[in-house]
């Protein structure tokens, strides 16, 4: 995959941007728009490789898709319209498609075999087969069907009541995706919120769902009935320039068109708890989803505690705001973060050793990680992405941070969730 040299030391981050769509939307709509009765488009679809690779997974199972570049029509057939594929289905590094599409295929009376790359191949699914096999569908795999790769055979499935073990929208997107094929009502408790798109996608394509308190409740064997949709762009993506321009006090930053779900937005708020000036404007609703613009301006900032209802919020942004946290004044600590062992790599022990090699006082915990910030040159030098598209645009933005160049290796794997970054990146960071 390479290396990429890159020096990056201005003064200031400015200009506008908009970041491309948001990743965990684009999976949502391929699969549901996959199981809904007509044709559904889908306007500005992120082409990252994990959310292509849920278009090749529904494609091995017989759905006609077109794409125009971030343009993307679906032919759904139906809730149960899928076909029996007669190969293994690839899944490649993406632990949403695999987890969401489980939920689906435990509901289909049909049998697939499901691999990954040697990534994925180690991220525990058990947190999802568990419910799952609960409501009646059969898994086999590597440790007991707790790893790729994987048998699904679906069944006729029972409604549950599951109280998530783990804050994950993930978890409870999979319980609910089978919910649809169930006889029943299927409720899904979350003690601490998580990112709802999948609630609201449901929406969107006409299923009734509805939320009381805690608790989710989606009645089965609904029909969902094909839409238009535009996906917003991905406040995650965007999280690593709002944080490069917060670093820098003669930053003057807007990005536009980008999804502001209140379930998504925990980087602004823990941002502006440590100080920085974002403001934030809605301008229009995509369906359910809110849309508009962040405005960023640099200054100083202070270090706080990160933990609890925050990270489930904030998970995705963590290693970026484990960067923004060495140039803080004070301590900043993590904790309740432990899923972050399970992402790409082991984002806790990536992150922690990163930071450390770049001069960070930082030390790992089980479940976080505790970091004394004070505004600072890092040191450049070689650093790898350990293929984990977040912790590679972490190192890129520490580049506006050293006197040194830095060397990133394997850099490829940005394209997962941001193709166009290193052009945004050249864009708003000229020296």
């Amino acid at each position: 995959m390479g290396t990429m040299t890159i020096s990056k030391r201005t003064k200031a981050v400015t200009g506008t941007i908009a970041v491309p769509g948001d990743k965990s939307m684009s999976h949502r709509a391929i699969m549901l728009a996959a199981i809904s009765n007509g044709k559904s488009t889908i306007d500005n679809f992120l082409t990252g490789e994990d959310c292509l690779t849920t278009i090749v997974a529904f494609e091995a199972m017989g759905i006609k898709i077109e794409r125009n570049e971030s343009k993307v029509t679906v032919h759904g057939k139906g809730l149960y319209g899928l076909d029996e594929s007669m190969q293994p289905i690839n899944l490649g590094n993406s632990g949403t498609t695999t987890r969401l599409l489980l939920g689906i295929l435990a509901g289909t009376p049909h049998h697939y075999c499901l691999y990954g790359d040697e990534s994925l191949s180690v991220r525990p699914m058990d947190r999802v087969t568990i419910p799952l096999t609960k409501m009646g569908a059969a898994f086999d795999g590597n440790q007991h069907g707790r790893l790729l790769p994987m048998s699904v055979r679906g069944d006729n499935l029972q409604p549950i009541e599951y109280t998530l073990p783990i804050n994950s929208a993930q978890i409870k997107s999979s319980i609910l995706l089978a919910g649809l094929f169930t006889k029943g009502i299927t409720k899904v408790i979350e003690p601490v919120p998580t990112r709802d798109h999948t609630e609201r996608m449901f929406t969107a394509f006409g299923v009734d769902i509805s939320r009381q308190g805690n608790t989710i409740s989606l009645k089965g064997q609904q029909q969902l009935t094909a839409t238009n949709l535009e996906v917003p762009g991905d406040i995650s993506s965007a999280a690593f320039f709002i944080c490069a321009a917060a670093l820098k006090s003669e930053s003057d930053l807007i990005i536009k068109d980008v999804g502001l779900n209140p379930t998504r937005t925990g980087i602004i708020d823990v941002l502006q708890r440590m100080g920085a000036n974002i403001q934030t404007s809605i301008t229009r609703y995509i369906g359910d989803e809110p849309i508009g613009e962040v405005f960023v301006k640099g200054g100083q900032l202070t270090g706080i505690t990160i933990s609890g209802n925050d990270i489930p919020r904030v998970i995705d942004e963590i290693p970026i705001i484990a960067l923004i946290a060495s140039q803080a004044n004070g301590k900043t600590v993590i904790k309740h973060a432990e899923d972050l062992r399970y992402k790409e790599t082991d984002r806790i022990q990536a992150v922690v050793d990163t930071l450390r090699n770049m001069g960070v006082d930082i030390k790992g915990t089980e479940d976080g990680m505790v970091i004394n910030g004070k505004p600072s040159k890092l040191k450049g030098g070689e650093y790898h992405s350990y293929k984990d598209h977040r912790i590679g645009m972490m190192i890129a933005i520490a580049s506006l941070l050293t006197n040194e160049d830095i060397n990133l290796h394997e850099p490829d794997c940005i394209s997962i969730s941001y193709p166009s970054f290193f052009n945004h990146f050249d864009q708003l960071l000229e020296d």
